[in-house]
């Protein structure tokens, strides 16, 4: 059994992180500014507190074996791409992992965990949608496409220093848009899946819902499940990456709406209007970790539509009578 810290235990991914890490029957401390929303803590320890803060940060990895950053200042694309949130994104996701790694080193980590971002690649190569390059050997010559992918690639080469510097291994994966059930799913910060699975659990039959551009944006999307299974598998290996935690099963977000209202029984009309969009298109290249770890995820996306709307449409529905007994 394991000492493990879970940075960002009270985030959607964090959460179901911590889960699979107490079933496996690890001791896990976890470490948020929120407790988790939608789920029951599991975590043996949780410190409500800021990473920002290096008090916070000290009694966070204080006889811990093994930690997995998954805490950041991040949102969807509402909340990355309008630009209104940079310096708060550079500055506070940079000191959490500038504080995670010197504070880690000092108490006797003995591994530390990565989660950075599909969002680090060039928008060079993500200009075509039906023909993006997201290969992990792609990402330089950089140019993110946002502050928050500049961050992140930032803090991959802050690990990598780390690593070579203090002989602590490192394990980095870049993530691929990764949903599923108990993550945000209104206010601001919640991505696409679940934005358009709540705009058509809350529009009638025949209603209108609007979407950001003109829907032809390709991306592909990661069931929370598999992604937890790629990092553990990514952990417990010797090889330290980047590599990118995805799903090769490319859709356009029109194609994306599309399914959602096949899961749901439901048609309705799609109204594209201006917003922010990030790169035109964007899939994760799955060769490399097929080579290194003999694992690519398996399931089709519309399974994990199929479980991310059920859930979605419950919130909907109870947040519904919430307001009209109010």
């Amino acid at each position: 059994m394991k000492k493990i810290l879970v940075n960002g235990a009270g985030g959607f991914i964090g959460g179901h992180l911590v889960k699979r890490l107490k079933d496996e029957g690890h001791w896990v401390r976890g470490v948020d500014i929120k407790e988790h929303e939608f789920a029951t803590p599991t975590t043996d320890e949780f410190i409500l507190g800021n990473l920002c803060d290096p008090e916070v940060t000290k009694q966070a990895v204080a006889g811990i074996d093994d930690v997995y950053q998954l805490a950041a200042d991040m949102g969807g694309a509402g909340y990355i791409f309008t630009g209104e949130h940079d310096a708060d994104v550079m500055h506070n996701s940079a000191t959490i992992n500038l504080n995670t790694l010197h504070f880690g080193v000092a108490a006797g980590v003995k591994r530390f965990f990565y989660s950075s971002s599909a969002c680090i690649y060039p928008e060079y190569n993500q200009l075509d949608p039906d023909n993006p390059k997201c290969s992990e050997e792609s990402a330089y010559p950089a140019a993110p496409d946002s502050e928050y992918g500049w961050e992140k690639l930032f803090s991959e080469r802050l690990y990598g220093a780390f690593m070579r510097n203090h002989k602590v291994p490192v394990r980095v994966a870049r993530f691929h848009n990764i949903f599923g059930p108990q993550g945000t799913w209104q206010g601001g910060r919640e991505k696409s899946p679940a934005a358009l699975c709540r705009k058509i659990a809350e529009t009638p039959e025949g209603g209108e819902i609007e979407i950001w551009g003109d829907g032809k944006q390709t991306r592909s999307f990661l069931y929370i499940d598999e992604c937890v299974e790629g990092v553990r598998r990514l952990m417990d290996s010797d090889f330290t990456g980047p590599v990118n935690v995805g799903s090769e099963e490319m859709v356009t977000i029109n194609r994306l709406a599309e399914i959602i209202m096949e899961v749901a029984g439901k048609k309705v009309s799609l109204k594209h209007i201006p917003g922010p969009l990030g790169v035109r298109g964007r899939n994760s290249d799955n060769h490399l970790i097929r080579e290194k770890l003999n694992w690519s995820p398996s399931k089709p996306l519309i399974d994990g539509v199929a479980a991310t709307y059920s859930w979605i449409s419950q919130q909907v529905e109870a947040a519904r009578k919430t307001a009209a007994s109010a």
